[in-house]
């Protein structure tokens, strides 16, 4: 029987870990799925890896890690991606805002010859105004970024084990895993959910943060930030020739002396442009300076009694 690995990125979820264990082992089991599920504690600052180990301890198909600070939820799955070792891979989130009950469905289509099965939000649950304005934002700029629907994409999908090991051998350091595995291709097939209630806690996401994802993800993904900088290069061109000829007409009539406020707003706004510009060239030299250092995505701290390997820099099979 194949095996099912379940990832569930964690931080700050010491309410959700044992709810969420339980929830899933009982499913699954009820559905007769072989699985293992893969938790991954991001340098939480409350006690959810005690909870982890504690689900572990009461079920050896529990094991987890805890990360030596907060690296971010992509380096959280594609941590779970190198411990799991099932050969489909599922990633769901750790408050089952993702449902259970649409993994046999991802695991039929699997079986079917699907190497990547998406879930695709149907609708965002309960969600205030101001977040799904937000949340709205964030996927509306990546969509044009990197030239994909991000709207309805979420982090729930299913991987073959082929998939897996080729996103596991990417190199660089900087991730976006929702659009990588777009980027991957293979056969890719979709499945609709509905966002569920959180139970326990609330969401980690705030506008900043998303804000700040999205900047992250744009520069790690798109060359696209690059090309605005021509673009507004282009537009100061254009200003530029126009508020001369202005300018020539002007002094030939002998009004000249009437620019300055023109003057002023053309400084302004060439000088917005380079600022921006520079801005955006300085966030892409931070990513080749994050890249060539080579660091690794995370390092690991703690791991439950079931986890075997080396745990030092990034987690390596033996």
């Amino acid at each position: 029987m194949a095996l099912l690995s379940i990832v569930l990125p964690s931080y700050n979820e010491e309410m959700n870990i044992a709810n969420t264990a339980n929830t899933l082992s009982h499913f699954l089991e009820k559905e007769g799925i072989e699985y293992e599920l893969v938790f991954v504690s991001d340098g939480s600052k409350d006690a959810t890896f005690e909870e982890i180990r504690k689900a572990s301890d009461e079920n050896p198909r529990i094991k987890g890690v805890e990360f030596s600070r907060n690296f971010g939820k992509e380096a959280g799955i594609f941590a779970g991606l190198e411990l799991a070792t099932g050969d489909a891979v599922v990633v769901m989130d750790c408050d089952l805002q993702h449902p259970p009950e649409v993994i046999p469905k991802m695991l039929q289509l699997w079986k079917e010859g699907a190497q990547i099965v998406e879930g695709k939000k149907s609708s965002r649950g309960k969600e205030s105004l101001f977040h799904k304005m937000s949340a709205g934002l964030f996927y509306g700029i990546m969509s044009h970024l990197i030239k994909m629907d991000m709207s309805a994409s979420s982090d729930f999908k299913l991987l073959d084990r082929k998939v897996v090991e080729v996103l596991l051998g990417l190199p660089e350091r900087n991730t976006f895993f929702r659009a990588l595995t777009f980027w991957a291709g293979f056969d890719t097939r979709t499945v609709e959910y509905e966002v569920q209630e959180r139970k326990y806690g609330t969401s980690k996401w705030s506008f900043f943060s998303l804000m700040k994802y999205a900047i992250s993800n744009a520069t790690s993904f798109s060359t696209l930030p690059l090309q605005l900088v021509t673009l507004m290069g282009t537009i100061s061109i254009i200003f530029s020739v126009i508020l001369g000829i202005q300018t020539l007409v002007k002094y030939l009539l002998g009004t000249s002396v009437e620019g300055f406020t023109t003057v002023i707003l053309l400084i302004l706004i060439i000088g917005g442009f380079i600022m921006l510009s520079l801005g955006i060239i300085g966030h892409y030299i931070a990513r080749i300076y994050e890249e060539v250092k080579g660091r690794p995505k995370y390092v690991i701290n703690k791991v439950t009694g079931n986890v075997q390997g080396n745990v030092t820099g990034s987690w390596k099979k033996r």
